[in-house]
């Protein structure tokens, strides 16, 4: 499974809608503490299919 874009609205700390284009390659997700960097990757653990709150961070 390949991601070529992702598009936030209401998950956790992406409040307002947020279109993400993932480019071919390699992809790093760099920010300062807070950004929400950890709930894009749990968004796309979302998509994929985890449905448990547990299996997920507090929010």
């Amino acid at each position: 499974m390949k991601f070529s874009r992702l598009r936030l609205s209401g998950f956790k700390s992406f409040v307002d809608t947020t279109d993400l284009l993932i480019e071919p390659g390699l992809t790093g997700v760099v920010g300062p503490n807070g950004c929400g960097k950890s709930n894009l990757l749990e968004a796309m653990r979302w998509v994929m299919g985890e449905n448990s709150f547990k299996n997920m961070r507090g929010s």
